[in-house]
């Protein structure tokens, strides 16, 4: 269905019929911004607010889920393993539809799905209903996410992509904070005879959607700017062709050139490495959807697990932010190796700040203060990878085209794999540590779970760490080659146009 419509609505097939038309829509698109910021980028940032939002809800609120489906922690890591397990299947459709379809488009139908899922969790009553829409909510973020990386990179140039990365998650984990704060503080309460959590997924629904119809409306591509005008019009005309080709061949073109920009991708060794890395990388990410829960079993209440929770993921904004900026001046001094150092240098302390987490402070409510500082510098230090070495590295060994395909695949493989994660803590917690949810006040949570979950997540934290610091090590040799051939393909395709 969604292929069919946008056939008839693409904007590259009906809007650009005149090129007089096309010349005043360029330049309007141009110069459409809001104090001196591009219109395009402000939405696109908007919807990685909500994008972040959405992924942090149900963690926020897995102890009132816990109750109202009399889940335990391994039913609860199934939810998150069925959600990431779909997105990592579905994210290379996300790299074919950017190819042949209109990106803001592919945007706002990805946005629109999550955000039915979304709300229908919250409406749902039996716990095989939340499992089947957070595999739906999985199939939007695989849409969207890869789609939003692309449009980062094509966004910004070289030397500056890592900042455009690094504002682009800070922002976002402005919307992981909302999300997850607003929803673990509304879970506190009843609203009109329904419970707050619900409410959070209904209200985060609605306000997605309505960032979806801004997508939809507002955004324009940048490949589509910096083309000019001759680009546009033979995409147009390339696109008119491609439909009437597609009625009697079966979309085979669209399919086959797809096909071959994945072969390409997954021959480069620099996607291959980083991929490895992010295989066992991505790990910790996962397993730390139970944060707020066991802040709650050592007794914290909602307001004060949702600071804690928020000050660790204040820490990854200004982190990632900070480590895209320092990563770029590093690449200006070392161009083939400064991006990797500093990945490298954030994969490792991860080891320590997590053994200091969660087997060195006490596990009372007393620990607040500890718990703040440690949280807030721990996320800082360690979330530098994906803004600071992938995201800017991936734009760089492949062509601009072929941008929304690697970012669909690194989503892919890491997803599929790390989804395994958070079951995987809550099977070691109930079944080698002996945590028994029957156990838990449901007002003072319980110190002996509370610590039978810190020694899941330790599990699935220390030795991700370190295998994915030492799997950055091949890109020392690999990066300059499959930069430089990228470079080579991208000067081809100019001169062919």
């Amino acid at each position: 269905m969604g292929l069919s419509f946008r056939t008839t609505r693409f904007r590259g097939v009906t809007y650009f019929r005149s090129k007089n038309l096309l010349s005043r829509n360029l330049h309007t698109m141009k110069t459409r911004k809001i104090f001196g910021i591009s219109l395009s980028l402000i939405i696109i940032n908007m919807a990685a607010i909500m994008e972040r939002a959405d992924e942090n809800l149900l963690p926020a609120v897995y102890k009132e889920v816990s109750e109202a489906f009399s889940a335990g922690p391994s039913d609860l890591g199934y939810l998150t393993f069925i959600r990431n397990f779909v997105q990592g299947l579905a994210s290379p459709l996300a790299g074919v539809l950017a190819i042949n379809y209109d990106r803001p488009t592919v945007l706002a139908i990805g946005i629109l799905c999550w955000a039915l899922s979304t709300a229908a969790v919250g409406a749902s009553k039996f716990f095989f209903q939340v499992a089947f829409w957070r595999a739906i909510n999985g199939f939007g973020l695989a849409i969207v996410i890869p789609a939003l990386q692309s449009f980062i990179a094509d966004s910004y140039k070289d030397g500056v992509r890592g900042a455009g990365f690094g504002f682009l998650n800070l922002v976002g984990t402005v919307g992981g904070i909302g999300g997850g704060a607003v929803a673990t503080v509304m879970a506190g309460y009843d609203f009109w005879g329904t419970p707050g959590w619900r409410c959070a997924f209904l209200i985060m629904a609605s306000l997605s959607c309505l960032i979806a119809f801004l997508v939809f409306q507002f955004v324009v591509d940048p490949r589509k700017l910096s083309g000019g005008v001759h680009e546009l019009v033979k995409a147009a005309s390339d696109r008119d062709n491609l439909i009437e080709r597609s009625v009697n061949s079966s979309s085979a073109t669209v399919w086959s050139e797809s096909w071959a920009a994945m072969k390409g991708v997954m021959k480069i060794q620099t996607f291959q490495f980083i991929v490895l890395q992010g295989l066992v990388g991505s790990v910790p990410w996962t397993a730390i959807v139970f944060i707020t829960l066991w802040l709650e079993l050592i007794g914290f209440d909602h307001n004060s697990a949702a600071t804690l929770v928020s000050l660790f993921a204040a820490g990854c904004a200004l982190g990632s932010f900070f480590g895209g900026v320092i990563a770029d001046k590093m690449s200006q001094k070392y161009p083939y190796s400064g991006r990797i150092m500093c990945a490298q240098f954030s994969a490792f302390m991860g080891i320590p700040f997590s053994i200091f987490l969660l087997r060195v402070i006490p596990q009372n409510v007393s620990s607040y203060y500890t718990y703040s500082i440690t949280l807030f510098l721990m996320g800082l230090i360690i979330s530098w990878c994906a803004t600071a070495t992938n995201g800017p590295m991936f734009a760089e060994v492949v062509p601009a085209k072929h941008r929304t395909m690697i970012y669909a695949f690194d989503r892919a493989f890491e997803m599929s794999f790390s989804s395994f994660a958070a079951p995987i803590v809550g099977i070691l917690s109930e079944k080698m540590y002996g945590y028994d949810s029957k156990l838990v006040d449901p007002v003072l949570g319980s110190t002996r779970e509370a610590f039978a979950l810190s020694k899941g997540l330790l599990s699935m934290m220390v030795v991700p760490f370190g295998l994915c610091c030492l799997f950055y090590t091949p890109l020392y040799w690999t990066f300059k080659q499959d930069r430089e051939n990228a470079r080579i393909a991208s000067v081809k395709e100019t001169e062919m146009l």
